[in-house]
């Protein structure tokens, strides 16, 4: 375990993968600045219950959009690393709300490139996403894969943040390395997921939406697992290599969409009620990490199980630990 106070920035602190990263960063003696903007795509009541069990005192509300409150905190923190994982997410949404996601993804992303190019960090770790590898991808999805055919827009700015990035560590140096997260699932998830959508559901007795038919598959990824994929990249002394920057950070065993209605319906004790509809635009029918770079550099492999995943999530869900239960 680390002991040094090493000046970590963390963006997005509240989210559901910022929250337990940051949580893991405090308890191996990091010092971690956690930063949001706290905005309401979901339930903020959410996000403040993150901030309250984790570290108030290690918080400051701020938009990674705002360049001069960035400036700020960057002169003042002075952070040796940063991870972004400030964005707006969902992939639906993006539909709707196209600009709010070149306004924060890309935008945002800029912000904070212009800080590091000015106070230049050890190591810049951001989030990229399995959406990046859209329909067109062999699986499993390896990291060299060719990603020119993004899905939706939301994949598009996490593709743009990979492009971005490679270029300003080119040009000034900067260490960063993209995470492309798979299917993250969990205690504390994002009520805008499948999981916390259809455990509400089936613990109000309403319909659950099966896109596709039921006819696709992830490759959900424990909370956990995600956060130790995370913890080693940061805690590694390996060279960042300029032209093999990103990695997967999945569980590497898709799992069919009917199979994880199945596992929840166990786990809630309670069947679901299932309206089977068309597939929604910007959605893809597979993902499948290949995780051996991860494997092979940093020792990483998932180990939670689906099954055991799912338990802990219902168990979180109906307990009082939940605000929005």
């Amino acid at each position: 375990m680390k002991t040094d106070r090493k000046r970590i920035l963390l963006t997005g602190a509240a989210g559901f993968i910022g929250a337990a990263l940051w949580e893991a960063l405090l308890s191996r003696g990091y010092d971690v600045l956690g930063i949001d903007n706290l905005n309401d795509y979901y339930d903020v009541r959410l996000k403040e219950a993150r901030i309250a069990r984790i570290a108030e005192k290690n918080f400051e509300k701020a938009d990674i959009t705002d360049a001069a409150a960035m400036e700020r905190i960057f002169s003042k923190f002075e952070p040796e690393i940063v991870i972004n994982l400030a964005a707006q997410a969902g992939v639906r949404y993006s539909l709707e709300n196209p600009f709010s996601y070149v306004k924060n993804n890309v935008e945002g992303f800029l912000v904070l490139l212009e800080c590091m190019r000015r106070r230049p960090v050890e190591k810049f770790l951001y989030a990229s996403s399995s959406s990046v590898y859209g329909n067109d991808a062999e699986s499993p999805f390896k990291e060299t894969a060719l990603v020119d055919s993004p899905a939706s827009l939301y994949a598009a700015t996490k593709k743009s943040n990979e492009l971005m990035a490679r270029a300003y560590s080119r040009l000034f140096g900067i260490p960063a390395v993209g995470l492309r997260f798979f299917t993250v699932y969990g205690p504390w998830g994002r009520p805008d997921m499948a999981p916390m959508l259809f455990a509400r559901a089936i613990s109000k007795g309403e319909s659950i939406r099966v896109f596709n038919h039921g006819e696709m598959s992830r490759d959900f990824t424990y909370i956990d697992d995600i956060v130790d994929g995370v913890v080693k990249v940061v805690e590694s002394d390996l060279p960042i290599d300029k032209d093999n920057d990103i990695l997967n950070i999945g569980h590497g065993s898709p799992v069919s969409l009917p199979e994880f209605i199945a596992l929840l319906e166990k786990a809630m004790g309670r069947e679901a009620k299932k309206e089977y509809v068309e597939m929604q635009p910007g959605d893809v029918t597979t993902t499948f990490a290949d995780t051996e770079r991860m494997a092979r550099l940093y020792g990483y492999r998932a180990a939670t199980p689906l099954e055991e995943g799912i338990r802990r999530f219902a168990e979180w869900y109906n307990s009082e630990l939940n605000p929005l239960r």
